[in-house]
């Protein structure tokens, strides 16, 4: 819209008076505006709202499930598994035995989206493969096996995944409109902040100096000055939150455009704009791919003992409604309320925002080339592990370098190494050699009491049985909790084969309270 048609709708605008509503639509539509207009002409100003109850402004998860992994999976046992279907893509599949439950609970990542479920052991005669668990969330799956998952580091992987969309920090815009104003151009070039806004803002946070900040920074400069010495930053529910506030920002003279506040406030998905006066606030005034959603507050009447203010939303019409629902009518004159209600709207607004087409597809292209990545991370990398593939296969980073190829993978380097060892004690215990073990990945070290040196490595997911004749076990478990349940399994198993005594190296009876060294062996004698 050029400024010679703005300025001749804003007088035709103004020419109406008082009873103006806080926002317009454009006039080729494509935008939600709440509440209606036809409902504004029924609000008063004027009335008071009661039995308003903050405990239901409910915050949205972005992903409901992205956590289960970490909260059910990481503290106890559990095993992993890979494979590419012809027509889904990669499949990740994670699977947990909860045996005080008596159940299983599983996790299975696809392109689109995770499926989780939980089902009863008693479901089962005996335990379902992985291709019938997979099956059993998604009767799509056409594999016909799936591959164990056995890499070091997969549960960081897989937990980075699995939250690669979860985020405690937020970034808003917020925009100063004036009476008269209606373009683009005029709202970025104001450049005094009234009482009355400077009161708004204070609402939503504190005034921070940006030179040292530690907080979450929101793409602002906290070295050199170059967005602005200060910026208006809150906590709110265990989330930080910074606010681009337009007239904070650089303001270049000679740019109509304000380049440098737009660049911030552009590539914002949500913004909220304090009007001063009358004057509509029209939805797509803002040109950006961006910007997604507006907020819009205005003190009605500044005449009234009471402050009261007044709230409007407006949104492209793909993104879904979301909550808080407006008051009705929708006026605020407590200030902690509206902040509870303005906060919460605008990390829901923001989140609703994702589920509109552009940023769908592009979060769809970004789960479908992360999900891609892992699958053949974890693949490549268990082979390697397992002695199927060479090593040179792999990158050399992360600490792959030194190891060379065709050298048998860990687990045939640890199988040797456990049997030398094995061998070294004699009927008494007593240990007669050092053994090293050479592995693929930086390890942590461990010295046991015969002064020989162990290498392993944390959160480690399968056990390693090695020869029934070596009657030695070698658990490495994703938490120290886990070790409870690994002693219990060696208890059973030493009673049954009779075992009197049981030498235990890096771990003793079954203790959870040592954190740093997550690995035990036992050695039956």
């Amino acid at each position: 819209m050029s400024r010679s048609v703005c300025t001749r709708v804003c007088s035709q605008i103004l020419k109406i008076g008082h009873d103006l509503p806080l926002i317009l639509p454009p006039k080729l539509g494509g935008y939600w505006i709440d509440p209606p207009l036809q409902k504004f002409a029924e609000t008063s100003p004027t009335s008071s709202h009661y039995g308003l109850d903050r405990e239901t402004y409910d915050i949205m998860e972005r992903d409901s499930e992205a956590t289960y992994y970490q909260e059910f999976f990481r503290s106890r046992y559990h095993h992993s598994f890979t494979a590419v279907d012809p027509s889904l893509g990669p499949l990740l599949l994670s699977v947990c035995l909860e045996e005080e439950e008596k159940r299983l609970r599983v996790i299975l990542r696809m392109r689109e989206c995770s499926m989780h479920g939980v089902f009863s052991v008693s479901l089962f005669p005996n335990i379902p493969s992985a291709v019938e668990l997979a099956k059993m969330l998604c009767d799509s799956v056409t594999v016909s096996r799936f591959d164990v998952v056995s890499y070091l580091k997969a549960p960081d992987l897989i937990t980075a995944f699995d939250e690669h969309r979860v985020s405690l920090n937020f970034k808003f815009g917020v925009l100063y409109q004036r009476e008269g104003q209606l373009t683009e151009e005029d709202i970025l070039c104001n450049n005094e902040e009234s009482e009355e806004f400077q009161e708004f803002l204070s609402i939503l946070g504190d005034t921070v100096t940006l030179q040292g900040f530690t907080g979450f920074r929101g793409g602002l400069d906290v070295c050199h000055g170059q967005t602005g010495s200060d910026a208006v930053f809150t906590s709110f529910h265990s989330r930080e939150i910074m606010f681009h506030v337009s007239t904070k920002l650089p303001f270049t003279e000679g740019d109509t455009q304000q380049l440098q506040r737009k660049r911030h406030i552009g590539n914002d998905i949500v913004a909220i704009v304090y009007q001063e006066g009358h004057t509509p606030f029209l939805s797509d005034v803002i040109g950006s791919h961006f910007l997604h959603c507006f907020l819009v507050v205005r003190r009605p009447f500044s005449n009234l003992e009471v402050v009261c203010l007044q709230v409007s939303v407006t949104a492209r019409e793909d993104v879904p409604p979301f909550g808080p629902s407006l008051p009705d009518p929708p006026i605020f004159t407590e200030s902690s309320l509206l902040r509870e209600f303005l906060l919460t709207k605008l990390i829901n607004a923001e989140i609703s925002c994702y589920k509109a087409e552009r940023f769908s597809r592009l979060e769809l292209r970004t789960r479908s080339s992360l999900l891609e990545g892992l699958q053949a991370e974890l693949s490549t990398r268990s082979q390697c592990m397992m002695g199927d593939s060479p090593v040179s296969t792999l990158s050399t980073s992360d600490g792959m370098r030194g190891v060379t190829e065709g050298s048998g993978g860990f687990i045939e380097n640890f199988k040797r190494a456990i049997r030398v060892r094995s061998n070294s004690f004699d009927t008494l215990g007593g240990p007669r050699k050092t053994v090293g073990v050479p592995l693929p990945q930086k390890p942590k070290v461990t010295h046991t009491e015969d002064g020989s040196t162990f290498s392993f490595f944390t959160e480690y997911l399968i056990d390693i049985f090695v020869g029934n004749t070596d009657h030695l076990c070698w658990f490495l478990s994703p938490s120290p909790g886990c070790y409870r349940e690994r002693w219990r399994e060696v208890r059973h198993y030493r009673e049954r084969t009779n075992q009197t005594d049981v030498r235990t190296d890096g771990w003793t009876d079954g203790r959870t309270d040592r954190q740093t060294d997550r690995c035990c062996f036992f050695v039956f004698q």
